[in-house]
């Protein structure tokens, strides 16, 4: 009995870190468009947007050495998960001024993975 126990609970684990990892996977190939403009990793530098290095929980347009648009400066948006996924959508709608120009990941399950993909990095670039 103690054995089904154990398999029951440490199956649902397994299950979760695979999908997980798959999430990153498929965020990592949906971030090869960001690419152009954004940078995310140990070496990642501000390019036309800024380093996304330690996205989660970090105020819209604080990227020190970026010139952000005064509407991301103060929108008051802090990046979490939701606020991304809204954002991501349409930056333009979410930030009316925003100097990003781009149409925006319309598909929620590539959105949902590219949030995964970015949210596994802090600050430094490394990953948590």
């Amino acid at each position: 009995m103690n054995k089904l126990v154990a398999i029951a609970t440490v199956l649902p684990i397994v299950g979760w870190t695979q999908a997980r990892a798959q999430d990153v996977e498929a965020g990592e190939k949906v971030f090869k468009q960001c690419t152009i403009c954004h940078m995310v990793g140990e070496n990642a530098k501000n390019r036309v947007g800024p380093v996304l290095n330690g996205l989660e929980g970090r105020k819209a347009g604080t990227i020190a050495g970026f010139s952000y648009s005064n509407a991301n400066k103060s929108s008051g948006v802090v990046w979490t998960k939701a606020e991304f996924l809204d954002y991501i959508r349409d930056p333009k709608a979410k930030i009316p001024g925003t100097k990003m120009i781009f149409a925006g990941v319309k598909d929620e399950g590539q959105a949902n993975a590219l949030w995964s993909y970015l949210a596994q990095f802090d600050a430094d670039g490394k990953k948590k």
